[in-house]
């Protein structure tokens, strides 16, 4: 069975500049239960924007890209409405740089029937439809990135910035927040970078070499990275479209300076969208009050959106991006300063 039957029509990318939520937003603080949260989450973001001392984290999680959010998210970086980006390992690579390799997502039926796509060899996400041919050409991408480069242990941030350099060498007029974050020197943290396409490539990577030197991606190295950041900045905030691994991993942060002799202050601000429920204890549901009690978030200028990413992503983004009350910010360009491997700084 032929893939062409269910790879017809791309999923187009949102971009900020198409449309002005302003009103709607403002409308919104007028209301009640998940508008007024909206709103009020996205004055919380305008406020991090205003606050020039401010460091903000855009922590993503779900099936983001590949549902028509990237270009949000790289509009936010090339405006410089983020710092730092931690995210999960299938929205960095199985979605950004597979699309930036040119592959795309696709528009998909849910009641297709999965035996059918299976035997077509193409992948589903919910109404998202993908090769898993070209899936695995981005995997041995990534293989012969890590064959390319010297042997040893790389953070994810550093890999991934590798990445975004071969992309710049490449593929310079593709369309990737990995690629756009490379060029302004923020750093992508992908804690979990196993759990996805990179995992592949860097295993068979890893098998080729067997007991010769090879490439390895050190997640403690992470963790020490993005605390070295918290502990440069006393005010920071978190922007967190889901949950998982990347909300835990940046309100960590607040605490994790400790490793350093230090005590950091909790994240000054931080709002968040799910979906998720909070009562069964899970971490993507739990809620930035709860976070207080760990010290990882302050108590003032929080809020829970409970709304899906898609749509409220693009509101809270959007608020921002057109407003005039915050440009222009300073470019913080962590990568450079990580890089000097100078843990005094």
């Amino acid at each position: 069975m032929h893939q062409g039957k269910y790879l017809t029509e791309r999923v187009g990318h949102l971009s900020l500049g198409d449309f002005d939520p302003t009103k709607l937003i403002d409308s919104f603080s007028k209301m009640s239960f998940q508008a007024r949260n909206l709103s009020r989450a996205a004055r919380i973001y305008e406020s991090m924007l205003k606050d020039r001392e401010c460091s903000i984290w855009l922590c993503l999680a779900g099936s983001l890209f590949s549902a028509g959010l990237k270009k949000v998210a790289i509009e936010m970086v090339e405006k410089g409405m983020v710092d730092v980006i931690v995210s999960t390992g299938a929205i960095v690579v199985d979605q950004d740089f597979f699309e930036a390799l040119g592959f795309a997502h696709y528009a998909g039926n849910p009641q297709e029937s999965d035996k059918s796509l299976y035997e077509a060899s193409v992948d589903r996400i919910y109404d998202t439809y993908i090769s898993e041919d070209e899936l695995r050409e981005c995997d041995d991408k990534v293989s012969e990135i890590a064959d390319s480069i010297e042997p040893g242990r790389y953070s994810s941030r550093k890999f991934i910035d590798i990445m975004g350099a071969y992309l710049q060498r490449e593929r310079p007029e593709a369309d990737s927040l990995i690629l756009e974050c490379h060029k302004r020197g923020v750093p992508v943290f992908v804690p979990a970078l196993s759990d996805c396409s990179a995992g592949f490539g860097i295993g068979a990577h890893q098998h080729r070499r067997k007991d010769s030197d090879y490439v390895s991606i050190d997640s403690v190295s992470d963790f020490r990275e993005l605390a070295r950041i918290k502990s440069w900045e006393e005010n920071t905030g978190l922007y967190m479209v889901g949950g998982g691994v990347p909300k835990n991993f940046a309100q960590d942060a607040s605490v994790a300076t400790a490793i350093f002799g230090s005590e950091a202050s909790m994240h000054k601000y931080a709002i968040q969208i799910t979906v998720a429920d909070e009562r069964d204890g899970a971490l993507s549901g739990s809620t930035l009050k709860e976070a207080h009690s760990w010290g990882k978030v302050g108590s003032t200028n929080e809020q829970m959106v409970f709304c899906e990413a898609t749509i409220a992503m693009p509101l809270i983004s959007g608020f921002a991006y057109h407003s005039p009350n915050w440009e222009p910010r300073r470019e913080k360009a962590y990568n450079k300063r990580l890089d000097s491997k100078d843990d005094t700084q």
